[in-house]
């Protein structure tokens, strides 16, 4: 099935009661055709008593991919347990750090439920979100120097890639970079350039889309990249 505003609104109201003692209150829901989430509960910033605070939550559903009912109701789950850390001003160690982690796990022991910190979809399912047809992808996973993880689809031009790797390390920001080789569908929606940037994720979130890669070894000057 694929969402509704009925239908979220619906199980938010009976996961709030079941879940979470009908502490949250009603958001705003709305629906969208993204290609790169299914989920996503959506703040803005202001600042309380010399304080930065999250106020003014949506919640964001995805209706691109025809998904099993209880597959749904997961991430909607998912997305209230962002809702209830944001909204009670819980301050994780990532963005599905321990408290979420600990969320998740008891909710899913209680209630028989199976909510992911990130979900690999069926090869129809991908096709329906951002493109089945294989690609082959130069993927850099940036580690930041804060902890956080950035990732970059470059082009498969020996040039380009050195250029990106070493432009990239000379920020002192950036502390290690590692490139991989993967026909993943999930990396379609990534923009391909050589741009130095990284867009920033939960590196669980790679990591499961990153399983049968093949990792490249660069030492700054050459960099072997198998062709088709």
């Amino acid at each position: 099935m694929r969402a509704t505003v009925e239908f979220v609104e619906r199980k938010f109201d009976e996961f709030n009661r079941l879940c979470f003692g009908g502490r949250l209150e009603p958001l705003p829901v709305k629906l969208s055709d993204a290609k790169t989430f299914m989920g996503k509960v959506e703040y803005k910033w202001r600042t309380v008593g010399g304080r930065r605070e999250k106020y003014d939550f949506v919640m964001r559903v995805n209706t691109r991919v025809d998904l099993p009912e209880d597959e749904l109701e997961d991430i909607i789950l998912h997305e209230m347990i962002h809702y209830y850390l944001g909204v009670n001003r819980l301050e994780d160690t990532a963005p599905h750090g321990k408290l979420f982690l600990s969320l998740m796990n008891q909710i899913n022991e209680r209630y028989g439920r199976h909510i992911t910190v990130s979900r690999k979809y069926s090869v129809a399912q991908t096709a329906q979100t951002v493109g089945a047809r294989p690609r082959l992808h130069i993927v850099a996973v940036v580690a930041m120097a804060d902890g956080r993880v950035g990732v970059k689809v470059i082009p498969r031009v020996e040039e380009r890639i050195l250029n990106y790797y070493n432009g990239m390390l000379s920020w002192e920001q950036v502390k290690a970079i590692e490139l991989f080789l993967t026909s993943d569908p999930f990396f379609n929606s990534f923009p391909n350039s050589g741009a130095l940037k990284a867009y920033i994720v939960d590196k669980r979130d790679i990591d499961a889309h990153l399983t049968d890669s093949m990792r490249l070894e660069c030492d700054g000057r050459t960099v072997r990249v198998p062709r088709d």
